[in-house]
């Protein structure tokens, strides 16, 4: 074994371990944060095509199971359902895997794929990619309400109350597109940026779409805002990515994306514009996605002790 793989081993085993540790504690934020950050690792190793890696396909596969278990139980943290949920002592069992990924021969543990391979973009890298007027036909797309199985999404709970300060719950309701019925496996990213484009919260993901109609594509899901609203930096802002996978590229991109800036932030219904790709953190180069009056419908409410 490599000197770099030993220490990517560690590294893998040093954050499953914390994360099950904020898990016990009940520190729920931090576990999923964990889970989260180790599961994209793990991911991208899975998927990784080149050719110096020390780890083989069936290791690869046996990586991508892992990644899928961390996301199971990043979801049942986040579920208010107590149904068959991926439990802490299942999660657990993985290490002893993960650390001696390069021996263990076993049967996986449980019943559970490698997410498939898709291409896992980090924010903005789209823009290094040939861009392509999206398709009417929409090739491959199934029938219009159709969606294929993907990981839950990474919704984070609210945060504890705290005396004179506000908490904001966004309700995302739908989004207006005139190829609505085309897209697949549709889901939208959440951040919350500073004027330089860098991260105050932690990004959080939607699940899929729950329906698609004409030109709607419907969520219905709350997202909880993981800052105070006071503590929020002057000029930060919102931002709302629209993200569906192509099947001919086999990744998923973003398809447009939209923002709301901090004087917006206020109880009841807000639509806002969406604007054309790659997502302009910075806001300073924006052009409207269409001349159509095609938004996304949002509905804010706030919390304060």
């Amino acid at each position: 074994m490599s000197e770099v793989t030993r220490s990517l081993l560690q590294r893998w085993g040093a954050s499953l371990r914390r994360g099950a540790d904020f898990d016990s504690w009940g520190q729920l934020v931090e576990a999923i944060d964990e889970y989260q950050i180790l599961a994209r690792h793990l991911q991208k190793e899975a998927q990784a095509q080149h050719n110096n890696s020390e780890f083989t396909e069936e290791q690869k596969k046996t990586i991508g199971k892992i990644a899928t278990c961390l996301e199971l139980r990043s979801a049942a943290l986040q579920s208010t359902q107590s149904q068959e949920e991926f439990k802490l002592e299942d999660l657990k069992k993985l290490e002893p895997i993960l650390k001696n990924i390069l021996t263990y021969n076993k049967e996986f543990p449980f019943d559970v794929q490698p997410i498939p391979l898709r291409r896992i973009l980090a924010p903005g890298e789209e823009e290094n990619l040939e861009f392509e007027e999206d398709e009417e036909g929409g090739a491959g797309a199934g029938p219009p309400d159709s969606f294929s199985a993907r990981v839950p999404g990474t919704l984070l709970p609210r945060l504890p109350s705290e005396p004179g300060m506000t908490l904001l719950t966004i309700r995302i309701e739908k989004i207006g597109l005139k190829d609505a019925g085309q897209c697949i496996d549709p889901y939208i990213t959440v951040s919350v940026k500073d004027l330089n484009g860098i991260d105050l919260t932690p990004v959080q993901d939607t699940p899929v779409a729950s329906r698609k109609e004409d030109t709607y594509v419907h969520f219905n899901v709350d997202i909880e805002l993981q800052k105070h609203v006071e503590k929020l930096t002057k000029g930060a802002a919102i931002f709302f990515e629209f993200k569906h996978y192509k099947p001919k590229k086999r990744f998923t991109s973003t398809k447009c994306f939209a923002f709301m800036e901090m004087d917006e932030i206020k109880p009841g219904p807000i639509v806002i514009e969406l604007y054309k790709k790659p997502t302009d953190f910075k806001r300073k180069k924006l052009q409207l996605l269409t001349k159509k009056p095609l938004y996304l419908h949002l509905h804010q409410s706030l919390h304060k002790e």
